[in-house]
């Protein structure tokens, strides 16, 4: 790699503002949101992106991509294969970690909560939101398994799509969505010189949210 595509000086300040607590909002859920709003309203693509960070049965960590489909008071939902990598390293292990960056923000919120599936009945409602063509993609992906070639995917998704063409697509069996309750929630905003902000939700008592401040 050449002195033009040194990894080590690749840099900047971050100078979007800062976060003090008498500006935080007594509960996480409320200053999620206000930051989730500013995020929506900014230039960034897919602000409900989140990363889903896992631990098997092994204590291999794995991380991947997710889109945030609801948040109230239970915690964040997403939907998924519960037969892929991460819904097996859930029904194994439902300590899970989020990440949202929203890096032209300048900020991040890290996550750490207990994962639950939500009922069948939920994610059908959900599921039936969908677009059809998501509808058929979700039976036709046999997700995280080996996939020997792109036209066999593709073959089952039309194969999908000519069974389901002119009839309701039920919700299938191995497919729903899982419910994050935090038990911690970080707020980072960074700062000019690394001296970045942090605060730190942490549940107590199943209902008192904790506060504090963590050094960068």
């Amino acid at each position: 790699m050449g002195k033009d595509k040194d990894i080590s000086q690749l840099r900047r300040e971050y100078t979007h503002g800062g976060l003090r607590r008498k500006d935080l909002a007594d509960d996480p859920f409320e200053q999620f949101g206000e930051w989730f709003e500013l995020a929506q309203h900014s230039d960034i693509r897919d602000p409900s992106a989140m990363t889903v960070a896992t631990v098997d049965a092994t204590g291999q960590p794995s991380a991947r991509t997710v889109l945030l489909k609801q948040l109230d008071a239970r915690g964040f939902i997403f939907y998924t294969n519960f037969e892929s990598r991460k819904g097996h390293a859930i029904e194994s292990n439902n300590r899970v970690a989020l990440l949202f960056a929203w890096l032209p923000l300048d900020r991040q919120i890290k996550i750490e909560g207990i994962a639950s599936r939500v009922s069948d009945a939920e994610a059908s409602d959900y599921f039936q939101s969908r677009p059809k063509e998501s509808q058929w993609a979700a039976w036709a992906s046999a997700q995280s398994r080996p996939l020997d070639s792109r036209t066999t995917l593709e073959q089952q998704y039309e194969d999908v799509s000519q069974q389901y063409s002119d009839k309701p697509i039920p919700l299938p069996p191995f497919w729903g969505g899982y419910c994050v309750k935090p038990q911690r929630i970080e707020f980072w905003q960074g700062r000019e010189n690394r001296l970045h902000d942090r605060f730190i939700y942490t549940l107590q008592d199943d209902s008192h949210w904790h506060i504090e401040r963590l050094a960068p």
